[in-house]
């Protein structure tokens, strides 16, 4: 169910909200958070579907901030998804205008659940400092993809000099498995340092700069970045140790090869993530990431070294 309410208030979003819960059941009862999702000036329903698919894990109330493309002066428009355009969510979705547009925080306050988390998030560009943004202000997490900016390194770098616990950015969640894969066989015999790693993967995807951060924090040993145009995001990692390099290998974005020194190859199943599945990675957790702190931090700056 789509309702349009074009030059409307949040008053009577609310009451349209209650109205609904009590002609067709409890919409809004039993969700575990507020996910705000501020698109800017882009087309909000990418977002939307994701956090639709996202809410089967995690029911909430979602409140989207999508540019008015309109030139008036302080209206609001809005849309309320319910039901199957919803997933198990609510949807409200704020097109704000003139002044109303400059406060965002007293714009979306009154439509938040009472006494439940909030997880601010934006699809594309985000805040130099996401923490002092006014939807910032108001989270426990906020979420950035800087795979989806015009210049995603220097993104990593404006995320690491504002970084605040409770930041985080899809581009760690999208190399998960593969730092879960990397993790694994460096737990088998035999237990030798490494040399040095190397990071092969697209010239402009952030994964592959945060998955070089991590094995250089973690490891603490030289890594190298190799990128390549049209790449599918990370393609290849490899660990040299003594007895031989560590290689795991993902050419077509689909199935990844494991080669180690002295055993037979294995074929793994490592699809690229999909947005879906990285932003319900990341709604798990409400508590800070220490982890992604540390290698945005300090793992970042030892790239290259």
């Amino acid at each position: 169910m789509i309702i349009d309410m074009p030059e409307t208030t949040t008053r009577a979003i609310n009451g349209r909200l209650l109205k609904e819960r009590d002609e067709g059941g409890a919409i809004a009862l039993g969700r575990v958070l507020t996910l705000i999702i501020d698109t800017a000036g882009h087309d909000p329903d990418e977002s939307i579907d994701a956090a639709n698919d996202a809410s089967r894990e995690h029911p909430c109330r979602v409140i989207v901030i999508a540019k008015d493309t309109k030139q008036r002066s302080s209206n609001l428009d809005a849309q309320i998804r319910l039901g199957g355009d919803a997933g198990a969510s609510e949807v409200i979705v704020l097109r704000p205008s003139g002044a109303l547009d400059s406060h965002l925080d007293t714009l979306v306050m009154p439509l938040m659940l009472p006494d439940a988390p909030i997880v601010t998030w934006w699809p594309y560009e985000f805040p130099d400092n996401p923490s002092e943004h006014p939807l910032g202000r108001m989270a426990q997490r906020r979420i950035t993809d800087t795979s989806q900016v015009a210049r995603p390194t220097a993104g990593l770098q404006r995320l690491r000099d504002a970084y605040k616990d409770g930041d985080t950015d899809l581009a760690w969640a999208r190399a998960t498995l593969w730092r879960g894969l990397i993790a694994a066989t460096l737990d088998q015999p035999p237990y030798e340092p490494v040399r040095k790693a190397v990071v092969v993967g697209e010239s402009r995807h952030s994964s592959v700069d945060l998955m070089a951060a991590w094995l250089a924090y973690s490891l603490k040993c030289p890594v190298e970045i190799q990128r390549f145009k049209d790449a599918p995001a990370i393609t290849q990692v490899r660990l040299e140790r003594a007895s031989g390099d560590i290689v795991l290998d993902r050419p077509d974005g689909k199935t990844a090869a494991l080669r180690q020194p002295d055993q037979p190859e294995h074929r793994i199943a490592l699809p690229i993530r999909q947005l879906r599945e990285c932003l319900a990675e990341e709604l798990r957790r409400l508590d800070a990431d220490d982890v992604y702190g540390e290698v945005l931090v300090k793992g970042l700056a030892k790239v290259g070294e």
